[in-house]
């Protein structure tokens, strides 16, 4: 088995994580679009729990697995960040609305970035590669949009990062039920 099939296997083994990721991002971008007019400080404690909870599963997914350093690298880095900024948010609460939607964006920009790499090393033997790539992607597009213009409006805002969050949950648990079939 050459080392892609390797790192597709411990990843199937681990596919659970996916699905854990998946589903506090769906709940994260419900509790959103729920609560549109929800205050900025309140956003800020919603978002530091999701990106720390994500970062916290990203990182246990690479110290269970059992693929070579590279292969978990892309995980811990992307568990590192999540951690970080879900710390940051937790700390300072009363951060700016440009400053919370720059690190968001930050966030989501690193994490397509990884999503891709990971779609791409796994291009040829996962058939779940295309949930993974178009989830890398909206993470780049959604992170390159708030960069551009990140005093556009709150509430536009909170819809965009509610539906991201759902889009990219649905992906990443679809992409981990391929990765279980691939434990079947």
């Amino acid at each position: 088995m050459d080392s892609v099939g390797a790192k597709l296997e411990v990843m199937s083994d681990n596919w659970w994580l996916m699905l854990l990721r998946g589903i506090v991002a769906i709940l994260f971008g419900m509790m959103v679009m729920a609560w549109p007019g929800v205050s900025l400080v309140v956003l800020v404690i919603f978002f530091g729990a999701y990106a720390l909870v994500d970062g916290i599963f990203a990182i246990i997914a690479a110290l269970t697995t059992h693929g070579g350093v590279g292969s978990r690298l892309f995980l811990v880095l992307e568990g590192i960040v999540g951690i970080v900024i879900g710390y940051f948010t937790f700390v300072y609460p009363d951060i700016t609305a440009t400053v919370l939607l720059i690190l968001i964006a930050v966030w989501a920009l690193v994490t397509g970035i990884f999503e891709i790499i990971l779609a791409s090393v796994t291009w040829k033997e996962f058939t779940g590669k295309w949930y993974l790539l178009i989830g890398g992607v909206a993470s780049l597009i959604f992170g390159l949009i708030m960069i551009i213009n990140p005093e556009a409006g709150a509430l536009v805002f909170l819809w965009l990062i509610g539906a991201y969050a759902i889009i990219f949950g649905t992906l990443m648990m679809v992409f981990s039920i391929h990765l279980k079939k691939l434990k079947a």
